[in-house]
């Protein structure tokens, strides 16, 4: 039957789904935006703005992620120390080498999601290891393919990904 309201879901009504994606290869700006929407909810047609109905999201290889381009040396990241002058840069090329490679991925897709309150608690569904090892397989993750949606999410050639699948 046809109603003329539009269905609300309730946060005890949401189902979410444990998902994980392999990022070698993968270009950030790509997966970063793929991530926030599935952790948004908006892939699903019972999206609600004011509720956390997106999925639980594991990204392994996070330290092989890719940038387009010389984004990966000429792009800059600033932050601000909180003292006079003390603003700081860094790039792309010098984090993915540093200690937590992970995060130039949380914090491309951080930017993504909304802030303030939902968007924290949809930030904790979401866990980046930066090896293939990840503490999850009790939830049986489901496996997404983001290379294969688009050619253009991923900067492995055919035969790459070829070897990568046979590897596995």
């Amino acid at each position: 039957m046809l109603t003329r309201s539009t269905a609300s879901i309730k946060p005890a009504e949401v189902e979410k789904k444990w998902l994980i994606i392999d990022a070698e290869g993968l270009v950030v700006g790509r997966l970063a935006s793929l991530i926030a929407n599935r952790l948004r909810g908006k892939h699903k047609a019972s999206y609600t703005p004011h509720v956390d109905c997106g999925d639980n999201i594991i990204v392994i290889n996070a330290e092989k992620v890719r940038f387009t381009g010389k984004k990966a040396t000429d792009k800059v990241y600033y932050r601000h120390t909180g003292h006079p002058g003390g603003i700081k840069e860094t790039s792309p090329a010098k984090i993915l080498e540093g200690r937590f490679p992970e995060r130039v991925l949380i914090k491309a897709v951080e930017r993504m999601v909304p802030r303030g309150p939902l968007g924290r608690a949809q930030m904790r569904n979401l866990r980046v290891f930066k090896g293939t090892e990840h503490p999850h397989t009790a939830q049986n993750p489901e496996v997404i393919d983001v290379a294969a949606m688009n050619r253009k999410n991923s900067t492995l050639s055919a035969n790459e990904t070829a070897d990568k699948k046979a590897a596995n």
